[in-house]
């Protein structure tokens, strides 16, 4: 694996597929929709894995699952499409007819939160995903509240590849499937779901996973990636694997768990890690960025010799674990020494403010969810990538808005963003921005 000729590969490689997902489908929707469901269905994998969210039995952190996609070339579709864990399988074989099986498709579902509270993990979930399933249950009405709130922020991400699935059919009758059918439909038209594919399914019993399936296979394309470009990868979370007690001889690495967005990252390769650690003197801040080296590369289980964007890459390194405990790098980015974009303290940015609150119900009228215009000194909470931060309206016009910057954060001119604002003690998405310019910050190698 390691002599490979990544340049020569592309997603449906078998050198690659066989080893890490390629494409990101991220699952999004209401609270209690379904959405962990279905992943389980099609991947056989829990993304629900923390106490908290086992406990309440809901989503708080982005959870990943990857899946892999075979092809039986005797049955006849959807019943030809089959999908497994992502562990490497000898041989497989067709459970229906015991043919040989093709890997076509391996794929990482990105399991977003659907709690209103919980918008910020599923705004971070947005950044890294190529597609999308909107979980829509059959028992109630919609749209719900996140439903939209969900919508308009795969939409402010230029999302284009959209399959939605009516999730609990099993629990209604069949007029009552026809009419909320034809309710979708009619939010939908003016949304970026717009002409999506509608499939009734009962993630629960397993009904219809197996068209579910199809349509990814047919209506998700394969993304174009360039493994040449200078390498990037966006953390989302990181953790410090050594247990109370190691022996400090025995003691392991930071591992960096993220999303690569470009290029490839090899064993041995030397990346850093930037904004880094912020530093604060009499001189005003400053970035001192990390340096380290790939010691593993894993996705899933499995362990790699390279990795290229798809999926949720654990990134082994000889960073000082206490700088990767409890999720510490979540939002920075590793790539290659001075390749990677500066760090910005503020932001100019073209912004665009919805009409309406999402996901509020009015109680008021529609007055009630009207949008305000930014006010001076007002604080957002912007998301930039896989960062989260509070940002201070210094100054703006029409349509422009100079923003400072509660933590620095590594991004490129040309990038959106989302904006939220607290109403009524939760933050709601208002509107999105492109990046024009920044105030960078100076950075102190090493």
């Amino acid at each position: 694996m390691s002599e490979v000729d990544v340049l020569k590969l592309n997603p449906l490689s078998p050198e690659i597929i066989l080893n890490q997902s390629t494409i990101n489908i991220g699952t999004i929707g209401h609270v209690a929709h379904g959405k962990s469901t279905v992943v389980r269905a099609i991947s056989g994998v829990t993304t629900i894995r923390w106490k908290k969210e086992l406990e309440r039995n809901i989503t708080i952190r982005l959870g990943y699952a990857n899946a892999k996609i075979y092809q039986c070339h005797k049955c006849p579709p959807p019943e030809c499409y089959v999908s497994k864990t992502s562990e490497i399988l000898t041989n497989p074989k067709c459970p229906r007819c015991g043919s040989p099986l093709e890997l076509i498709r391996h794929i990482s579902f990105v399991d977003c939160p659907g709690h209103d509270v919980l918008m910020a993990t599923m705004l971070n979930g947005t950044a890294v995903m190529d597609a999308a399933l909107l979980l829509i249950a059959a028992n109630e009405p919609c749209p719900q509240p996140q439903t939209s709130e969900h919508l308009a922020a795969v939409e402010i991400m230029n999302l284009k590849h959209l399959i939605i699935l009516q999730n609990k059919i099993d629990l209604i009758r069949q007029e009552e499937a026809n009419e909320q059918y034809a309710a979708i439909l009619k939010y939908t038209s003016t949304t970026a779901a717009k002409g999506a594919p509608i499939i009734p399914i009962s993630a629960q019993l397993g009904f219809n996973i197996d068209y579910a399936v199809e349509y990814i296979v047919k209506t998700i394309p394969v993304p174009i990636r360039d493994y040449s470009a200078a390498p990037r990868l966006i953390v989302i979370r990181s953790f410090d694997v050594n247990k109370p007690g190691t022996d400090v001889r025995k003691l392991e690495g930071g591992v960096a768990g993220g999303s690569i967005l470009q290029g490839c990252l090899k064993l041995n390769d030397e990346v850093e890690v930037r904004p880094g650690v912020l530093e604060k003197t009499s001189e005003g801040m400053f970035c001192r960025i990390r340096r380290t080296r790939i010691v593993t590369l894993k996705a899933e289980n499995n362990a790699l010799q390279f990795a290229v964007p798809g999926g949720l890459i654990g990134v082994g390194t000889t960073l000082d674990p206490s700088l990767c405990r409890a999720d510490r790098l979540a939002g920075q980015v590793i790539g290659r020494p001075g390749s990677l974009p500066e760090v910005y303290i503020t932001l100019t940015v073209a912004y665009t403010l919805f009409q309406r609150l999402l996901g509020v119900v009015q109680s008021k009228g529609p007055s009630d969810t009207k949008i305000q215009p930014l006010k001076n000194r007002e604080v957002l909470m912007v998301n930039v990538g896989s960062t989260s931060t509070g940002g201070q309206i210094i100054g703006f016009a029409k349509n422009f808005a100079v923003l400072t910057l509660k933590e620095p954060v590594c991004t490129s001119i040309g990038e959106r963003i989302a904006l939220s604002r607290k109403v009524e003690r939760t933050w709601r998405l208002i509107g999105w921005a492109k990046i024009l310019k920044g105030d960078t910050i100076p950075i102190l190698q090493p």
